[in-house]
């Protein structure tokens, strides 16, 4: 079993190294060539050795009739420094370009990954998202970039040029002293196992630290984006202990881990320069022997210090993999999640006629709660329908259906008497507009948000919007006017102004179905008054749902759907249902709409 998991490993680190070089295959004509040059540049290094150890020589090859030749000594040492530098100039030349060239082809290689991500991302279903916490999925895949971003742009070559520089320094070696090269390499058996032994902790502490600073990273989100109700509730001291908690976790693992590559780097460091300095201490017996010269022996090792230095990055180099094996593991399971549906048939242009036909739900989280029960109703072209009943009816799952967020578990949801699920998800949307209870803008400025609705409207069309929901004059009193930012979620904007932004927004998008969830429920009376007039004017001619919290916000709807625990227990108008002294009569005396 451990050589089976062994094995897994190995394939999840080459499976994640080419799902991420598949990426850098639309730049193989930069990426190759800079990677041509790496092998280059590593070449060229190792005429530093050579050339050190000419300089060096024989003390021997200096005598000549019981004297030191002077002259041929320094014109050799002009010639050989002459030669070093000429080629330590056009390695320098080549790493130049090599450099530009890598970091163009990766960072190119990785925008296209993060775009494939966000990408994909926009398009994976509600449920997912609902049962992620804020803040952790963005910090996790920030975090996982960041690891394959190391690795592609610093690993990667590194791990390149020492494998060239190690294999052009064991071919040295073996060319000066096959002898002591046996030697030293005795000793490369026991770091090849120990780097087995220690990757599995390396990549297993990589894998939970970046989770520990994922989580870490979602309590600060989480913190920032409640800031109003954690003041409200004085717990900043809460906060601060459960961010607390988070980095020790962080630290503690980081810990853990460091202790890990530090023991194994100490290791390598003992075993590798131990063992040079024992074929140095072997070699000089052999010198003293004649088993070999003294220019032999001293290339010998300086290249056997390039052989130790390499070996030495390799912990390192092979932990890196491994954290990346652990970041693409994920990001791979991501890319894998499946997208929303699409559907087959064309929705271009809805006629706005809405129907629910025994359509039952309950969401996958709570399997044995059952929130909408055959609920059935059709909303005629240009209606207004009014949703009413007690909290936990089931009113924002009909809007959660009828915008596709979640799928029937049975019946059908028909727009023009067509199934929901056969109809393009993107254009049903392009023709809803929704103007929700809670106003979420974005943070940038008014003419932005407001242009959310249609991107690329222009100006004029804008400011229109704005003066059908009420909110140009407000808007032109501002000193930067449609250029004022609006702030985090737009909180430096009251809820009465939010709410006429969202309206403009919609109405900018000139919707086929509307769909309201009581906006001015916690709106002060002026700040009602122009929404709901904003609303009339949003409202005509369109298919129009509301969930209602107020009486006086259903007594105009054509039809009003009365729920009670997922189901349709009154349907008619205002007038009709009052006289059946039923349901809706109870929520109308009280005021429970």
């Amino acid at each position: 079993m451990r050589n089976s998991g062994e094995d897994k490993k190995k394939r999840d680190i080459k499976g994640g190294l080419a799902w991420v070089l598949s990426y850098v295959r639309p730049y193989r004509h930069i990426f190759i060539p800079s990677l041509v040059a790496l092998f280059v540049t590593a070449a060229l290094s190792l005429a530093f050795p050579f050339f050190l150890k000419e300089l060096i020589g024989d003390p021997a090859d200096a005598w000549k009739d019981g004297s030191i030749d002077v002259l041929a000594t320094r014109k050799k040492a002009d010639e050989t420094i002459l030669w070093l530098v000429g080629i330590l100039a056009v390695q320098a030349f080549i790493a130049y370009w090599r450099v530009r060239g890598f970091t163009r082809a990766g960072e190119a290689a990785l925008n296209d990954l993060r775009r494939d991500l966000f990408q994909h991302l926009l398009k994976l279903p509600m449920p997912f998202f609902q049962d992620q916490r804020s803040g952790s999925l963005s910090n996790r895949i920030s975090a996982d970039l960041g690891v394959v971003r190391e690795t592609v742009l610093n690993t990667l070559p590194q791990a390149a040029r020492h494998s060239v520089v190690l294999v052009g320094s064991l071919i040295a070696i073996f060319v000066f002293s096959w002898k002591l090269s046996l030697v030293m390499l005795c000793s490369v058996p026991v770091v090849v196992l120990a780097v087995a032994i220690s990757g599995r902790k390396v990549r297993k502490h990589s894998r939970e630290a970046q989770d520990a600073l994922a989580e870490s990273g979602m309590v600060m989100e989480e913190s920032v984006q409640g800031i109003a109700d954690v003041k409200a509730f004085s717990n900043e001291s809460f906060e601060k202990t459960r961010y607390d908690r988070a980095l020790d976790r962080f630290f503690d693992v980081t810990l853990k881990g460091a202790n890990a590559r530090a023991a194994f780097l100490s290791f390598v460091i003992f075993a590798m320069f131990g063992t040079i300095g024992g074929v140095a201490w072997y070699g000089s017996h052999m010198l003293a022997g004649g088993g070999i010269d003294q220019k032999d022996f001293t290339g010998f090792i300086l290249f056997s210090v390039f052989v130790g230095a390499s070996l030495g990055t390799m912990p390192e180099i092979i932990s890196q993999f491994q954290a990346m094996s652990g970041a693409t593991e994920r990001l791979r399971e991501l890319m894998a999640e499946r997208s929303e549906r699409s559907g087959r048939l064309s929705a271009a242009k809805l006629g706005g006629a809405l129907a629910f036909d025994n359509v039952s739900f309950r969401y996958p989280s709570r399997p044995d709660a059952p929130v909408l029960h055959e609920l059935s109703f059709i909303a005629e072209p240009g209606k207004r329908i009014a949703l009413v009943g007690p909290s936990g009816a089931g009113k924002s799952t009909v809007f959660s259906l009828i915008l596709g967020f979640h799928e029937p578990e049975s019946g059908r949801v028909l727009f023009d008497e067509s199934n929901a699920a056969d109809l393009e998800l993107a254009a049903i949307r392009k023709q809803i507009a929704v103007v929700p209870q809670e106003v979420m803008l974005f943070g940038g400025s008014i003419r932005e948000n407001i242009e959310y609705g249609r991107p690329g409207a222009s100006a004029e069309d804008i400011e229109a919007a704005a003066k059908q929901a009420n909110a140009h004059e407000f808007i032109s009193k501002l000193p930067e006017g449609y250029d004022t930012l609006v702030g985090p979620r737009g909180v430096k904007l009251s809820g009465g102004q939010r709410q006429r932004i969202a309206i403009a927004r919609a109405i900018l998008a000139d919707p086929r179905i509307l769909l309201l969830d009581e906006a001015t429920s916690a709106l002060d009376t002026e700040s009602e008054r122009l929404v709901n007039e904003a609303l009339e004017r949003l409202m005509t001619g369109r298919t129009s749902l509301v969930i209602a919290h107020r009486l006086s916000t259903v007594r105009d709807a054509d039809t009003i759907l009365v729920l009670n625990h997922g189901k349709l227990v009154e349907s008619g108008t205002h007038d009709q249902l009052i006289a059946k002294q039923g349901t809706y009569h109870l929520l109308a005396e009280t005021q429970l709409l």
